[in-house]
């Protein structure tokens, strides 16, 4: 069963650029912007990458098993309409066969997607 609704489903489809979010050893916040896919049978969000077991990204899911993601964009600038998705969740970061960063959701917060804000612990 997926976590995400329909217009998220829908939304998540038609981007490919997102900005994934770890933490390092001490603390600090790091944030850089990654290519995912959404695997909607799983309900899962997996981060791909160059040389992804390398980065540092990769080096904090491994250590701390937790990790968010946001995807967003603007619909329009005139009006000012910002819509996007955050996932906030464990993480696990993979090797084999192909590395990837794995999301599995706790929280879900979705806004401007149909003209609405959502946000929920799945």
């Amino acid at each position: 069963m997926t976590p995400f609704s329909t217009e998220e489903l829908d939304y998540l489809s038609e981007r490919r650029l997102g900005r994934i979010a770890t933490t390092g050893p001490d603390g600090t916040p790091h944030v850089t912007p990654v290519g995912w896919r959404v695997d909607a049978e799983h309900g899962v969000i997996e981060v791909g990458g160059f040389d992804l077991p390398g980065t540092k990204k990769f080096r904090d899911v491994a250590r701390t098993g937790r990790a968010a993601i946001v995807i967003d964009d603007l619909a329009s600038v005139d009006p000012w309409r910002p819509r996007g998705i955050e996932i906030r969740g464990h993480a696990d970061a993979i090797e084999e066969p192909a590395a990837v960063i794995r999301i599995r959701p706790e929280r879900v917060i979705s806004w401007g997607l149909d003209g609405t804000r959502s946000a929920r612990d799945v």
